[in-house]
């Protein structure tokens, strides 16, 4: 009954996720039509820009829209502005009592006009004699020359949320823009991919009745809002409740007691404008050998009623080869097989050097507006007036430490605890620096033990007598929240397994997976998809590949031209993509390819179908 109780409060929040998510795309597409013909119109100005903005219900500076419009901008799209919206939150009421609070230095609650026109004709981005006079008749509710500026507040905040709903109705009665309720929000992962010119593939399709997998059926659909007498193709995958988790184990622990094994611990981060970066890794096999390689979520034990969210969070390993240089990397394969959170391969490899290459769709890590009741507390001063760390901080530092702990031998080496400041902190550690910490923390054979990285993080709040600022900053780069829940990370575990030699596996970088993820990404989903021309269009080709319980497009353009195509996902049951959009558009460049979407079951318990159209705009 618990179970069934946790897995319909599960399912319950991924849904309210989703509502948000639509709501705010919906705010996005409302905010641009003000302004523009269409979402695949493009801003052409600061001042366009800024007018879309105001009509989302900000009120940008100067300084802010230079931020996303320098000497190099030509133009923004509908992901651009969606981007910025996330970046850009709205200003709160108290956030706006306090920039008044600090010219009203007597706390009057109001400020003379004067003192106002003065200020904001000579300082930030400074404004007119004209604009300020018509800011202060508005705001002059008593008509005694000062502007009460909490009524003023109030105001602004209404008129900004008018904004939001006059934009919001005028799409909604409007037919014709309410067709157009689509962007082409990408990923990072998924940016246009030049490849040479290919020969057209046998497995190219034009009919809708093939199998993608076993058990997986697919039956031709056309949506109602596929374009008639445009180039469309459509695609179904109807999948069983958790058909994708009972794949036969990859890597038979019985058969491989012989073989050499080696490990390493990793992390995926969820940056701040949503994109997602992970360690890299080189792996070097002194000579020819047979070999099994995985990747999962780590699982760390957590204290009773605390679970580890992360574990439902995608991942895939690609191996590409090192031939001449780090640039020059050839894809061999990925972790395709799934069985419940583990992905893996088996196969042979030659002598030399390897990338593994992590990755994780962004369907289930990703940004999530949360209501968190109150801020966790890190500190606490005992009977002594000692500062002491509290128990829940102790955990979430002990959680820290297993996920940084790269070798997972209990210690941090100079090595992984330097990931750990870059990630924090943006600098290195240095040997010198690395000396002073043996002096002072617990070490053994020149690592830090864990009460060596607990005494640290104490000796950070001793240092800033009490405050927390510093040691937030730590928890929230780490992808913790205020209550020190970890929802915006997810470390993982790679296993190495190899019948004739040792393999050495070394974390080389932290950073986004750049062209080389998307290159191999688009790679792999065309060799092992299945592709399907749009009709009437022989140069544009949809491919479709599932793996494991995600099911990923790509979109091949082979035409000398760019081309926008439509993305429509309307019919599909039980689904989630990384984009938080059920219906978009993308733009390929010519003689390109790239991600059109991954997708997954929102609820892997029950029948999810994935049902998606793709139009020729």
């Amino acid at each position: 009954g618990n179970q069934k109780a946790t897995n319909l409060e599960n399912s319950q929040g991924k849904k309210s996720q989703h509502a948000e998510e639509a709501m705010f795309y919906m705010n996005c597409r409302a905010a641009y039509l003000t302004v523009l013909k269409s979402s695949l119109e493009n801003i052409k100005s600061k001042e366009q820009l800024g007018l879309v903005l105001q009509q989302a219900g900000r009120n940008p500076s100067w300084a802010t829209i230079n931020k996303y419009w320098t000497s190099q901008t030509t133009s923004l799209n509908f992901d651009d502005f969606c981007a910025i919206l996330k970046k850009e939150k709205p200003a709160t009421k108290s956030e706006l009592l306090e920039a008044f609070g600090k010219i009203d230095t007597d706390k009057a609650g109001y400020i003379l006009h004067d003192e106002l026109h003065k200020i904001l004709t000579t300082r930030g981005d400074k404004m007119t004699w004209e604009e300020v006079a018509t800011i202060t008749k508005q705001a002059d509710f008593n008509w005694n020359g000062k502007l009460d500026y909490n009524k003023f507040c109030e105001l602004y905040l209404t008129t900004s949320e008018q904004c939001c709903k006059a934009a919001r109705a005028r799409l909604e009665v409007d037919p014709r823009l309410k067709q157009q309720q689509f962007g082409n929000q990408t990923e990072n992962s998924s940016e246009g991919i030049t490849l040479p010119v290919t020969k057209p593939s046998p497995r190219i399709s034009r009919k809708t009745d093939h199998r993608l997998a076993k058990g997986d059926s697919r039956a031709p659909s056309r949506p109602s809002s596929a374009q008639r007498g445009k180039a469309s193709t459509s695609t179904t995958v109807t999948v069983g409740a958790n058909s994708s988790r009972s794949t036969k184990l990859i890597v038979e622990p019985d058969t491989m007691k012989e073989w050499h094994c080696a490990q390493s611990r990793g992390c995926f981060y969820l940056e701040e404008d949503g994109e997602i970066i992970s360690h890299k890794f080189r792996l070097h096999l002194p000579q020819r050998s047979a070999l099994g390689i995985t990747i999962q979520p780590l699982s760390i034990p957590q204290a009773e009623g605390k679970s580890c969210r992360w574990l439902s969070v995608d991942t895939t390993l690609f191996i590409l080869k090192e031939n001449e240089s780090q640039e020059n990397l050839q894809l061999v394969s990925f972790t395709e097989l799934q069985n419940k959170e583990m992905f893996g391969w088996r196969g042979e490899l030659a002598a030399g050097i390897y990338w593994l290459l992590p990755f994780t769709s962004g369907c289930r890590l990703r940004k999530v507006k949360t209501q968190i009741p109150g801020e966790a507390k890190l500190l606490w001063r005992d009977e002594d007036g000692e500062l002491t760390l509290t128990k829940e901080f102790r955990a979430a530092l002990l959680d820290i430490f297993e996920t940084i702990d790269l070798d997972g031998n209990g210690l941090l080496s100079l090595e992984e605890y330097n990931f750990f400041e870059l990630r924090t902190s943006g600098e290195k550690c240095d040997q010198e620096a690395w000396a002073v910490c043996k002096e002072n923390f617990e070490m053994k054979k020149n690592e830090l033990t864990r009460q060596g990285f607990m005494d640290l993080n104490l000796m950070e709040a001793n240092d800033r007598d009490g405050d927390p600022w510093d040691l937030w900053v730590t928890l929230l780069s780490l992808g913790y929240n205020k209550a020190l829940e970890m929802t915006e990370a997810c470390p993982f575990v790679i296993d190495i397994c190899a019948e004739r030699c040792k393999p050495r596996i070394k974390a080389i970088s932290l950073e986004a997976g750049g062209s080389q993820l998307s290159r191999a990404l688009c790679r792999s989903v065309v060799s092992k998809g299945e592709a399907k021309v749009l009709d009437g269009s022989e140069n544009i080709i949809i491919h479709t590949s599932k793996s494991g319980s995600r099911i990923t497009s790509v979109i091949e353009n082979k035409s000398e031209n760019k081309v926008i195509i439509h993305v429509n996902n309307e019919q599909s049951k039980n689904c989630l993509n990384n984009r938080g959009l059920t219906v978009f558009a993308v733009e390929v460049a010519p003689k390109s390819m790239m991600v059109s979407q991954h997708v997954m079951p929102l609820n892997e318990q029950e029948e999810w179908i994935y049902s998606c159209v793709h139009t020729l705009v």
